[in-house]
């Protein structure tokens, strides 16, 4: 447990985030359909509260740093969340889910995702616990992971699902047709898998692809495992509603993915500097911390997330909207 946080909040918020968790997942499969845009708009707003409102009071009952580290954490969770989506939309796509089953997909993905997650978080706090260079390896990684996140196409990742899907389709035997949110129908008096068993495993090996991504970036934020984990399902929680709520914007929100490789590219500086500023390694200044080496505070990460996620939003938005007008300039002159 943490100095600045009492066992018993902790304890309360992890039970009360499950039982949220387990609330939400009920309503979706006892009604499965799709959110109208105001529905999707009110519940992410609701979980965008919850978040603020969380912040809130660990900055009363723990202190501002603490708060500050689980603002910036959600905030990097969320936007890497966002780019998820974009694979989302990809696999629903290619097995033509229907859309009023599309939102138990996105929760049974939200749920493996938390779990695969909190996993990664207990492996990557005892190495943190242990070895202090393995900060080293995470920016590495980080660092990494930015430049193919601003060089990578979208075509690059339809590609590679196109690959992944096709390799499964070969090894399950499958029904031509859904049979609700089943994985297992009865096919010509023949029990077979549906394709939604296929969709479940690919959004299951995306997430741990993306788990790579996003717990290396939270520890270069806080190395705190429960607010890690609270940034988290923070992020996870209205996933499923903005997956509606931005629809096809997706695709159109070009520059996002630059915000989310500076963001990406940032946390992996800082994290070698910490891990320089801590070192111990032997071979590298004899083993002794580096004095030189800067420690970025709480206040400067969140400023430059929150700065990078709107520059980013903002000029896709006037690309966009650009495009949109050149679009309607070509078809008015053509009549």
């Amino acid at each position: 447990m943490d100095g600045a946080l009492p066992a018993w909040f902790e304890i309360g918020s992890l039970i009360v985030l499950t039982a949220i968790l387990i609330a939400d997942l009920l309503i979706i499969f006892k009604r499965p359909h799709v959110p109208s845009m105001l529905e999707a708009s009110l519940w992410v707003g609701f979980y965008a509260l919850l978040a603020v409102l969380f912040g809130l009071a660990i900055l009363a009952i723990g202190d501002a740093e603490h708060a500050g580290q689980f603002y910036a954490g959600w905030l990097t969770e969320y936007s890497l969340s966002i780019d998820n989506l974009f694979v989302f939309v990809i696999i629903m796509s290619r097995f033509a889910v229907p859309k009023k089953y599309q939102q138990e997909v996105l929760m049974v993905g939200i749920i493996m995702a938390l779990v695969l997650r909190a996993i990664f978080i207990v492996l990557g706090a005892a190495l943190i616990e242990n070895f202090s260079w393995i900060f080293y390896i995470f920016g590495a990684f980080l660092l990494y992971t930015a430049w193919h996140q601003a060089f990578r196409s979208h075509e690059d990742e339809e590609e590679t699902e196109s690959k992944l899907i096709a390799f499964l389709r070969k090894r399950i035997t499958m029904s031509p047709e859904y049979d609700g949110a089943k994985i297992r129908t009865v096919h010509n008096g023949k029990k077979m898998f549906t394709p939604m068993i296929v969709v479940f495993i690919t959004i299951a090996i995306t997430d741990v692809i993306f788990a790579f991504d996003s717990i290396p970036a939270i520890f270069g934020i806080t190395t705190s495992p429960f607010l890690v984990f609270a940034a988290n399902v923070f992020a996870l929680m209205g996933l499923r509603q903005l997956y509606f709520l931005l629809g096809g914007l997706l695709d159109k929100l070009e520059y996002l993915k630059y915000g989310i490789a500076f963001i990406l590219g940032f946390i992996g500086v800082k994290l070698v500097l910490h891990a320089m500023h801590v070192n111990e390694l032997p071979f590298i200044n004899g083993g002794e911390p580096i004095a030189w080496a800067p420690e970025i505070s709480t206040v400067t990460s969140l400023l430059v997330i929150v700065s990078a996620m709107a520059v980013a939003t903002i000029a896709s938005v006037i690309k966009m909207r650009r495009v949109e007008a050149a679009e309607n300039k070509v078809t008015t002159g053509s009549k």
